[in-house]
């Protein structure tokens, strides 16, 4: 199994990225996605995730009105759209592959799967 990060990079505040997930080697519409942050010095957080289906979104208050994950399981791909970036939003962020949305979302288990990250720098 392997999950592709790309669309990082260095961004004024105010700016947009939008960061994608290559999944391979898995079942893709089986599994609910998941992007985590982790800021130098602090704990992997959940920002966002998405049902197999699309249906179900979360999203952490930190990023709620400014991101938004979406997914496409024709191509295998899931995408987090980032609005609004403040320079709180740097961090390294990772797709994750879960069997269970609410698991993921509630974090009540780790995901199957993690990407290798794609750092993301928002400059004041």
């Amino acid at each position: 199994v392997q999950l592709v990060e790309s669309g990082g990079g260095l961004v004024q505040a105010g700016g947009s990225l939008r960061l994608s997930c290559a999944a391979s080697g898995l079942t893709f519409s089986s599994y609910a996605m998941g992007w985590f942050r982790q800021a130098p010095g602090k704990e992997r957080d959940l920002a966002a995730a998405i049902s197999w289906s699309g249906i179900g979104t979360y999203y952490a208050d930190s990023v709620k009105g400014r991101f938004t994950i979406s997914r496409v399981n024709a191509e295998n791909t899931v995408y987090l759209q980032m609005n609004s970036l403040k320079p709180e939003d740097t961090a390294v962020y990772y797709c994750a592959a879960g069997t269970g949305f609410q698991q993921l979302r509630l974090g009540t288990t780790n995901p199957d799967y993690w990407g290798q990250g794609t750092q993301v720098t928002v400059s004041a």
